[in-house]
């Protein structure tokens, strides 16, 4: 591996770590050196990858997140100091969709996703800037999506909300640049898995492949590259901005939508 994407003896926190991009987030950065904490709602899925990656030789734990709560996100910051130390590397990514027109969008809906996807980011970037200010470093990375930069019908909640963490990211970085803390954001297009698979869904939860493959279909005659994303795909942007590879980068938001959007 270059040495400028090396996070040996550092320690990541990572929320929302049970999503498949939470899992591939997780994967790449113990496989760059990083000492894990883990935090989500859903345990099971978090503590899959965390037993898999402790089979694996990597140092991780894990506690039960929900963003919602600023002293739930308090606590698994605090969970990476009493455990490792310090903290080096905050990956933000927490998130949920919902699809209605605007003119029928309930306010508990639109309360929920700004809830996990703005305000989930907003606390996590707080207690991240609080525990990364005694050393003077620190890596903090958010999820945006391509929802926020174009418009999506039937997503007002999400777009909105993805927008917010574009907002949040650049003045965050602005904020804490002389305490050399880094601030920057993913945007995501279409990733195959999670929320993607949605509308493709039977009444009992099964995958209706054939509706899934008349998606996929659909979606790449809209992107330039002509082929889908990867968890994989987001976990490389996401270590390229952890590590010292983007030293140079902050305030910035890496578009990986096989050019969907290109600002």
């Amino acid at each position: 591996m270059n040495r400028a994407f090396d996070l040996s003896g550092r320690t990541a926190v990572i929320s929302g770590a049970s999503s498949a991009m939470g899992d591939a987030i997780a994967a790449e950065y113990a496989q760059a050196g990083a000492r894990l904490v883990l935090g989500d709602l859903a345990e099971a899925g978090m503590e899959a990858t965390r037993d898999r990656l402790l089979a694996e030789g990597h140092e991780v734990v894990c506690r039960r997140t929900d963003v919602t709560m600023r002293a739930e996100v308090d606590a698994l910051i605090e969970l990476a100091l009493s455990r490792f130390g310090q903290l080096d590397v905050m990956a933000n990514i927490a998130g949920v969709i919902h699809d209605s027109p605007v003119i029928d969008t309930d306010e508990a809906d639109l309360d929920r996703v700004l809830a996990v996807n703005l305000k989930g980011v907003y606390f996590g970037c707080q207690a991240a800037v609080r525990a990364m200010q005694a050393r003077q470093s620190g890596s903090i990375v958010n999820m945006s999506s391509s929802g926020g930069f174009t418009a999506l019908p039937m997503l007002s909640c999400y777009s909105m909300s993805k927008a917010g963490v574009m907002a949040l990211t650049r003045v965050l970085a602005a904020e804490v640049a002389a305490s050399g803390i880094r601030v920057n954001a993913v945007a995501p297009g279409y990733v195959e898995g999670g929320m993607t698979t949605r509308h493709a869904r039977k009444p009992d939860g099964h995958l209706d492949e054939e509706k899934m493959e008349r998606t996929r279909t659909r979606v790449r005659e809209r992107i330039p590259l002509h082929t889908l994303g990867t968890p994989d795909d987001i976990a490389h942007a996401f270590l390229f901005l952890a590590s010292d590879a983007s030293r140079y980068m902050t305030g910035q938001v890496l578009h990986t939508n096989g050019g969907t959007y290109m600002p």
